[in-house]
């Protein structure tokens, strides 16, 4: 079918050419401020990560080119590995417990309950509260003497660990009463890192519910209703309508909280002492980066290569879980 303007006269088309240009570059001024910022604070700094991590710098200034020279010193950097294993074991923690956790409330939330509002807020509280309001509080609850978690197991004649101040492995306080040893990487991740995933779970919580009630609420009831007509239950209805349905919300929810999950900081720094403790226990990989870049003797080249391996995990996992995952998404 042709075009108007090939069908129009060459007057017509010059018309319709000029006002197609003018309509983008209205266009295009539209979007320049937002594109500007974009390109400044998110663009200009990667490419110059990626630049300085081939140079030597050290308070501020330039002492050389050293080529790749940063990424082999990673690579033969054991506390490196243990950051990359340590925030595996984080992201293991904290994003299944958030999919699912945030799943059920979001299901209860969306039920017709009195005071539904109440419970909304409630559960959306810990994710305005800042992060150091968080940590403070956390700190005083896990405190290991006079915190209330250990008080409330003490009343209840059970142990009183250490939380985080404990460096074991999970799985080696398990096995501990029996006296048997296991090596550190059988060992599991620390009661330190474990608490510290709890508490980021519990933060981010009220984010992933609204995500997933957003999603509840878009799936048509004839949906429900035609199910029901055939008999179906609870579990048949969640099953077949609303898993199916709410399938791409929980591929968001998952890719999202993954990202997070490999980008924490902030509640490392804020809740241990010293910051990574005990024992480098739960130093993540963005701690590690912080370490290279802010603590003596800090090199700004090497905390560079670190951004630049931690962007390509997070890249590299991101498109094997849409490679895995995505198949068993409805949309």
């Amino acid at each position: 079918m042709p075009s108007l303007e090939s069908s129009a006269s060459p007057e017509l088309a010059r018309r319709l050419r000029r006002r197609r240009r003018r309509d983008a570059a209205g266009a295009l001024l539209y979007v320049l401020p937002a594109l500007a910022i974009v390109l400044c604070f998110r663009f200009v700094p990667i490419i110059a990560a990626f630049a300085f991590s081939f140079f030597e710098i050290k308070m501020g200034a330039l002492i050389g080119f050293v080529g790749l020279g940063h990424y082999a010193r990673l690579l033969q950097d054991p506390t490196f590995w243990q950051s990359v294993g340590t925030t595996i074991w984080f992201s293991i923690g904290t994003v299944p417990i958030a999919i699912f956790a945030s799943l059920f409330f979001a299901l209860l939330l969306n039920r017709k309950l009195k005071a539904l509002g109440l419970y909304r807020t409630i559960y959306f509280m810990p994710v305005v509260t800042g992060m150091v309001a968080v940590a403070v509080i956390w700190k005083w609850i896990l405190e290991p003497e006079l915190g209330v978690l250990n008080f409330l197991l003490g009343k209840l004649h059970l142990g009183q660990p250490g939380w985080l101040g404990e460096s074991r492995g999970v799985f080696q306080l398990l096995v501990d009463p029996e006296g048997r040893w296991l090596p550190r990487w059988a060992g599991g991740p620390s009661l330190a890192l474990v608490s510290l995933a709890l508490v980021n779970t519990w933060k981010g919580l009220g984010y992933n519910i609204v995500i997933f009630l957003a999603g509840l609420q878009n799936i048509p009831q004839q949906q429900y209703e035609a199910a029901r007509i055939d008999g179906a239950g609870s579990w048949q209805l969640f099953r077949h309508v609303t898993w199916p349905i709410l399938s791409p919300t929980t591929f968001y929810v998952f890719i999202m909280s993954t990202i997070v999950s490999f980008q924490t900081f902030s509640l490392v720094y804020l809740m241990t002492s010293p910051p990574g403790g005990p024992e480098d226990s739960t130093k993540v990989l963005v701690y590690y980066l912080f370490d290279k870049g802010f603590t003596p003797p800090a090199s700004l080249g090497r905390a560079s290569a670190v951004a630049l391996v931690l962007f390509l995990i997070i890249l590299g996992l991101t498109l094997v879980q849409r490679r895995l995952a995505e198949r068993r998404v409805h949309y």
